[in-house]
């Protein structure tokens, strides 16, 4: 290590963590890709969002949606996970949730819901906003079975895994016009 190096600060709400907690939020900053192997009908089914979406319909939407779930899942040989879209955001304290990630804790499948309406105008979300929400849902899955940390925190290398994600699966280069 060079001299006069310093390890970058952790945040305030890390350093508040129970020790092993921190450890947790440690491993998961450690990795900051994920090794994604994103084939044609991945890439396909990434670029197909954008109609499903301006269908308007959550069956349209959640049947793309569950193909990119699933060839995630598979391309990183984890288990599946139920992808489930649903209209309506419902407004939260601070705004409207977008995703939800639910561990099944031995009880069946993961399952992952998102919300395809905005709470407050209406409005069909945006092709970019729905695949985001997307993929932070999968990353807490893949926090869980892949990564096999014991909790899924949103760490710096949370995002950057859920950005990877993006990348790998071609998304920024969609038409969503």
């Amino acid at each position: 290590m060079a001299v006069g190096f310093r390890p970058p600060a952790r945040p305030t709400w890390y350093r508040r963590l129970p020790a092993a907690l921190q450890r947790v939020a440690a491993a998961s900053d450690r990795v900051t890709s994920l090794p994604l192997g994103a084939g044609s009908a991945l890439r396909d089914a990434v670029a197909g969002l954008p109609a499903a979406l301006a269908t308007g319909r959550p069956q349209d939407v959640e049947a793309v949606a569950q193909r990119i779930g699933n060839g995630i899942c598979t391309s990183l040989r984890v288990p599946q996970v139920v992808v489930r879209v649903e209209l309506r955001r419902p407004p939260t304290g601070r705004g409207e949730l977008h995703g939800l990630y639910t561990p099944a804790n031995g009880r069946g499948r993961d399952v992952i819901r998102v919300w395809m309406i905005t709470a407050k105008r209406g409005h069909v979300v945006a092709y970019r906003t729905f695949l985001r929400t997307l993929l932070h849902e999968i990353c807490h899955h893949l926090d869980y079975t892949y990564l096999h940390l014991r909790d899924s925190l949103h760490t710096q290398g949370f995002y950057q895994r859920e950005s990877s994600l993006f990348h790998a699966l071609g998304a920024g280069d969609v038409d969503s016009s």
